[in-house]
């Protein structure tokens, strides 16, 4: 199943922060104290809803999916166990839109955060909003967000990968389809002003620069959390996937003439030489850009590099196969999916399974603010069809480069 958009960030919640200013202990940030808008219509939710049982947590996620008019299987017996509930959007017909060529649901799309709001949830420190084809990893999104004290007020989110699309509609916007978060108090008051402020902005195209416009009229700016991904691509992200920003959970390792690249969760490369760091870092643009076009229409936020065009330089590919967790450590086995190269026999094309370990990791709130990448390290083989490696910290003079 292609998912368009997601968030993916890495670990669990501190256990507990102090505010300063106010001399405050809280408890730690979990799901109960988030509340998610989910910006869906009648055409697209028997199909979308799919994506949101990915990350639906009903015992545990509080808020609501929007449609502009009631479909007859919205709140059908078995999906009310999987799903949020559904909410009718109210009426916007009192709003002028006069974007030429646009759709005026993005009035409508916009003011879930003000319905959003409206619903009354106690006991809340934050509001997610995300369109129905966005997948959040709930765990991750709870660590991602305790970095932040939710008693300011926070607008966090991210933008596009094409630098056009930031272009044209702005570089200090949240993209609404990957996901972005506003802290409670900013949302409370967000909500008493939203409505006389889109008044203003009946010209703009869509509902995320309505929503930006309104939190610039506040005095807020967007804070960048690149753990909201846009997904503003075609084809095959792979090369997305694999990439490797400074996060925890992506290890590199340089050792028995190959380069390692572990992309956790997801798949391991093997290249069969020693690769320079700064030579994998780029992204692999297995992908094409969005928009159809020339020019800056083809140009990416971040740096590209071709895959190779001889099949047999490129590395062997594992991806994911599972997982299991024990009380330490967690294994994750990757497969090799295919064979891109049949008359090269090399070492790493005889391998069948990479087995890689890792310990649980619990991350503090500081190495969330200043992160590093992980290492690893190469076990001694059982066999020569299976690989084995250890995710680690890196210690603290420790580099990865080829030896």
């Amino acid at each position: 199943m292609k998912l368009r958009k997601l968030l993916s960030v890495k670990s669990k919640s501190p256990s507990w922060f102090i505010n300063l200013a106010i001399g405050n202990v809280h408890d730690p940030t979990t799901l109960d104290h988030i509340v998610f808008g989910i910006a869906s219509n009648n055409k697209s939710w028997p199909r979308r809803k799919e994506y949101v049982k990915l990350w639906w947590k009903p015992d545990h996620m509080r808020g609501c999916v929007f449609l502009d008019s009631m479909v007859e299987e919205a709140n059908s017996y078995n999906d009310s166990s999987s799903l949020p509930p559904v909410c009718i959007s109210e009426d916007t017909s009192r709003f002028r839109y006069t974007f030429r060529n646009g759709l005026r649901s993005a009035i409508r799309v916009a003011r879930v955060v003000f319905e959003t709001v409206a619903l009354n949830h106690s006991d809340v420190r934050w509001f997610v909003f995300g369109d129905d084809d966005t997948v959040f990893l709930p765990e991750n999104l709870v660590k991602t967000l305790s970095k932040y004290d939710h008693e300011l007020w926070y607008y966090i989110g991210s933008n596009s990968e094409i630098y056009e699309q930031n272009r044209q509609f702005g570089f200090e916007m949240a993209f609404g389809g990957g996901g972005f978060a506003i802290s409670y108090p900013l949302a409370k008051v967000l909500a008493r002003v939203f409505d006389a402020c889109i008044e203003r902005y009946p010209h703009l195209y869509g509902s995320d620069s309505r929503i930006y416009s309104c939190l610039a009229e506040l005095g807020v700016g967007l804070t960048h959390e690149p753990g909201f991904h846009q997904f503003d691509i075609r084809g095959d992200s792979f090369g997305l996937l694999t990439s490797h920003p400074l996060a925890p959970l992506s290890a590199m390792i340089v050792g028995l003439g190959w380069t390692f690249s572990v992309s956790w969760g997801y798949a391991v490369e093997v290249y069969s030489n020693h690769v320079f760091l700064p030579d994998i870092l780029p992204v692999q643009q297995t992908f094409r850009q969005w928009k159809r076009g020339d020019g800056l229409a083809r140009v990416y936020t971040f740096n590209t590099r071709e895959p190779h065009p001889e099949l047999c330089r490129r590395p062997t590919i594992f991806f994911l196969d599972h997982a299991s967790s024990g009380r330490d450590r967690i294994t994750s086995l990757y497969k090799k999916s295919f064979a891109n190269c049949s008359n090269d026999m090399a070492p790493p094309r005889k391998l069948e399974e990479i087995k890689v370990y890792s310990q649980k990791l619990d991350l503090s709130d500081k190495q969330l603010r200043a992160p590093r990448r992980q290492c690893c390290d190469v076990l001694p083989p059982s066999s020569g069809e299976v690989m084995e490696l250890a995710i680690r910290e890196c210690k603290e003079e420790e580099r990865i480069y080829m030896h």
